[in-house]
């Protein structure tokens, strides 16, 4: 028996099914119901909403696109073979983040099961994918979902994704999934023609607000925490990354991430694994992972901007937009021991004081997600190129040296550890040719305005730009490659065998600069990098017993002090 359920407070439905329209009941809670015992797993239907077949919103497969009808499925058909999965904590992990469609050629969950021993190798604990739920097209980079309850197709659907997850467990790798929750992409979104699912109150970069704290936002919330608790429960997913939370405007009470966390604590205690929420913020505010005993949401992360944007700068020397603040040793001492380098201080990109500090001595740095390179500080640039197409070697090596001996949990982005020279590019596959050349012409005007050229900037609809993205594991074994991807397994062993780089107390991290170098230390640890493009003899304090790891040849202890080549680092133990 199959109960057909959705909700349409101001609205009539009826079941499509079998080429009949059938009649719903409507309850008080302005659900429709309907049971129909024949309808078995594989069956396609719809609702008909004044007069038009529309997709279930919580549909669970489209085998036929956002566009096409709702498929039941069963969730308990399929044969797991992770029981013996306890988990991965946050704590103490590397995160990997890749996409999907552009992660292997095929572009397929399968197919990216096939590199998970990559993965291993590498030494990373969990694997974050950018969304995978439905959207209209092929593929996009998956921030302009529709269904949120439905695994897109084209990578393989419900069952791809949880043969994806069973894999990862099988080979000892969590998997966070990236979810989007505050708006729907442009096409294909047909909640909100059944309910007030998007608020007429406010909007965001992306279109309306989702309606979180007006009439019917109890019903808004519950399919939003029922999506959480889904993908975490059904497909045995260990963390979810929410993103932009900043624009999920909720005035209630008890905030949306609140009321996530509560529930999420009490899925983790029945599966007695654990279970992450990690939160993308704009916001600077540690309050979203305070402990809610002391008055914060619960979330176990968030993204830390900061960090990115004060190595990016300083490797680089970019000061463009909101770089014009970062970039001098002084703010990466800010944001090694306080997470934050804006934390109630003034930021000229905003014209406004920004941000709050963290407590240093309660917050523990595991609770922030650094990262040299992500999705979007790439894909977000004009021509989508990595920091490898801009750094020397050895400038690379130095910003992967301090990421992954920092006390933050280190993030790495698909085919960074290698030096991948591929971009990745911002594509898109919408089939609406108004929605393709309004997507394309935003795109050139916003980067006209900081002085590209429209030629320079690649079109999103070209389905070039989508295949120019994709990783080439041809490269992993070159040379120049098969160097950086060696410093990256080494870097990660290191940080697995020295207790101290996953000390996470940011009030226990020491730092200090001179000219072009810094060393921070972390107990008997001490990373020295300097950034010259000429030799120096840094200052380490005390005596160190022995170098645990150089990213170039001629590194010399002198007693309390290091000679470093150009452009290199050093780790250090003391004892």
């Amino acid at each position: 028996m199959t109960l057909f359920e959705v909700w349409a407070p101001e609205k009539t439905v009826r079941l499509s099914l079998g080429g009949e329209e059938l009649e719903m009941e409507r309850g008080a809670d302005g659900w429709w119901r309907r049971d129909v015992p024949s309808a078995a797993p594989g069956t396609d239907y719809a609702y008909v909403l004044e007069g038009e077949k529309r997709p279930d919103p919580r549909a669970q497969w489209l085998p036929e696109g956002v566009h096409g009808p709702s498929r039941v499925y069963d969730h308990t058909a399929f044969a797991w073979s992770d029981q013996a999965w306890t988990g991965r904590q946050l704590p103490g992990s590397v995160l990997y983040e890749l996409h999907i469609g552009t992660f292997t050629p095929e572009g397929t969950f399968d197919s990216a099961i096939e590199r998970l021993d990559h993965l291993v190798e590498l030494g990373v604990d969990l694997v974050e994918l950018l969304p995978v739920n439905s959207f209209n097209g092929e593929y996009n980079w998956g921030y302009d979902g529709v269904a949120w309850f439905a695994p897109h197709e084209a990578y393989g659907g419900p069952d791809g994704l949880k043969r994806f997850v069973d894999a990862a467990h099988n080979r000892g790798l969590g998997v966070v999934l990236d979810v989007v929750y505050n708006h729907f992409g442009p096409s294909g979104a047909y909640a909100p023609m059944f309910a007030p699912y998007l608020s007429p109150a406010g909007s965001n970069p992306w279109g309306d607000s989702v309606n979180l704290d007006g009439p019917g936002a109890d019903e808004v919330r519950r399919y939003i925490v029922d999506n959480v608790l889904m993908w975490l429960r059904d497909y045995h997913v260990d963390g979810l990354r929410l993103d932009a939370v900043h624009a999920l405007a909720d005035h209630s009470a008890i905030h949306l991430l609140e009321q996530m966390a509560v529930e999420v604590e009490s899925l983790s205690s029945f599966l007695r694994r654990p279970l992450s929420l990690i939160a993308e913020s704009d916001l600077n505010d540690p309050k979203l992972i305070t402990p809610r005993e002391a008055g914060g949401y619960g979330l176990n992360a968030q993204w830390d901007d900061d960090v990115h944007h004060v190595l990016h700068a300083l490797l680089t020397g970019e000061r463009q937009g909101y770089y014009g603040d970062f970039g001098s040793l002084e703010s990466l001492q800010t944001v090694l021991t306080g997470a934050f380098f804006h934390a109630g201080t003034y930021s000229s990109f905003r014209g406004r004081r920004h941000g709050r500090p963290v407590d240093r001595a309660r917050t523990p740095g595991h609770r922030f997600v650094a990262f040299l390179q992500d999705h979007d500080q790439i894909g977000n640039r004009a021509i989508g190129d990595r920091i490898s197409a801009t750094l020397s070697p050895g400038l690379l090596k130095v910003g992967a040296t301090l990421l992954l001996t920092s006390p933050f949990t280190p993030m790495l982005f698909m085919g960074e550890e290698w030096a991948a020279s591929s971009p990745w590019q911002f594509f898109t596959s919408h089939p609406e040719p108004e929605l393709a050349a309004a997507v394309q012409n935003g795109r050139r005007r916003e980067f006209a305005a900081h002085g590209w050229a429209e030629a320079e900037v690649p079109d999103p609809q070209d389905p070039e730009t989508f295949r120019r993205s994709k990783l080439d594991w041809d490269e992993v074994a070159k040379p120049g490659h098969a160097e950086i991807l060696d410093l990256y397994k080494r870097l990660i062993a290191l940080r697995r065998a020295r207790p101290e780089l996953t000390d996470p107390w940011l009030d226990k991290v020491e730092v200090w600069h001179g000219d072009q170098h810094l060393v921070m230390r972390r107990g008997q640890t001490a990373v020295a990098v300097n950034l010259a493009p000429a030799p120096q003899t840094v200052s380490l304090r005390d005596v160190p017993s022995k170098v645990l790891l150089a990213t170039a040849e001629g590194v010399m202890l002198q007693r309390d002090r290091v000679e470093l080549p150009a452009e290199s680092a050093v780790v250090v133990a003391y004892r």
